[in-house]
């Protein structure tokens, strides 16, 4: 009877091994199957831009498959806490965005997860947002904008991928400094944002450049300025809104990809080393500062402390601006 059960366990063990090849290889036998790379956000926007630029590359490097798989909503939350709850075993990565990470926890009462619960792998990207009116808008600078903005207030609207998302801060942040009362209208991700706007049901946005630079480019809507504190490299047109008649004005957004704490050490190491090589190659940094996005890299650590130092820099801004979301 014992060797019956003791050849039961096994069989169990056996069949669990064959379901789940990571419970069954060391962490150098990583990767035997598909990678599921987690987007918070819904097609279209930013994040689900660059994510489909750069998941072919490591799918490549890696020898498997990368399946992005979308699930927006809650300012980025729903995914992240996804990637969150998920095991720890290399199989599962999350983008992960300034405005998630830095900002949703001074701006949610009840967050669905903490920063411990994740792994930093890399910093990818330094993200100037763009500042982009419909072209029914009677302006052609930053300087018209405020004073027509401020002619009319409550008036005009600005979009945003969701209340509390970075590009809803920045815009509070433009009315605070600029006296105007602007209008916040929250959509569920950059996508849909960019798709209002060209719908002319929103007069702006400040959106991440990917979402938006194929209507700049084509005249579809008028860009107006950046939102960094100095001119971004894949737009050197456009003036900062600091120059453009907002002194101080001043916000970067930043994006990366995390893992479920506990992944291994080693998977993390590989994981980073492969972005590194893939966001430092030519094509691929042209194509990023094309779409607005300055690459960054470096190690894992240099992530974490950015987060740290972000959700640090963020609380009073949120505190001001008085955005919270239950």
């Amino acid at each position: 009877m014992n060797r019956l059960l003791l050849g039961s366990g096994w069989a169990i063990l056996l069949a669990a091994g064959a379901l789940s090849p990571a419970l069954a290889q060391p962490a150098s036998a990583w990767p035997v199957k598909a990678i599921r790379w987690i987007v918070p956000w819904p097609p279209g926007g930013g994040a689900d831009v660059l994510s489909r630029m750069l998941s072919p590359h490591l799918a490549d490097a890696l020898r498997q498959q990368i399946v992005i798989d979308n699930r927006g909503g809650a300012a980025g939350n729903i995914g992240a806490e996804l990637a969150a709850r998920s095991a720890p075993d290399g199989y599962t990565i999350v983008f992960a965005y300034s405005g998630t990470h830095a900002i949703n926890p001074s701006i949610y009462r009840r967050m669905p997860f903490r920063e411990s619960d994740f792994a930093p792998i890399i910093q990818l990207a330094s993200v100037p947002q763009v500042l982009v009116v419909h072209p029914s808008l009677p302006v052609r600078n930053v300087k018209e904008l405020v004073a027509l903005a401020q002619s009319r207030p409550e008036e005009l609207t600005y979009g945003s991928s969701g209340s509390g998302a970075f590009n809803h801060l920045t815009g509070a942040l433009f009315g605070q400094m600029t006296g105007t009362k602007i209008v916040h209208v929250p959509y569920k991700g950059g996508g849909p944002a960019a798709v209002a706007l060209l719908a002319g049901e929103i007069s702006m946005i400040l959106g991440e450049p990917a979402s938006m630079v194929g209507f700049v480019r084509s005249g579809k809507v008028r860009a107006l300025a950046v939102t960094s504190a100095r001119r971004a490299p894949g737009f050197p047109e456009l003036p900062t809104i600091a120059e453009a008649g907002v002194p101080g004005y001043e916000a970067t957004s930043w994006n990366g990809m995390l893992a479920p704490a506990g992944t291994p050490a080693a998977i993390i190491a590989r994981l980073n080393s492969e972005l590194n090589r893939i966001i430092a190659a030519p094509e691929i940094s042209r194509r990023m500062l094309d779409n607005g996005y300055e690459p960054v890299g470096g190690p894992p650590e240099k992530l974490g402390e950015l987060i740290r130092a972000e959700i640090a820099k963020w609380a009073p801004v949120v505190k001001a601006a008085g955005v919270q979301v239950d």
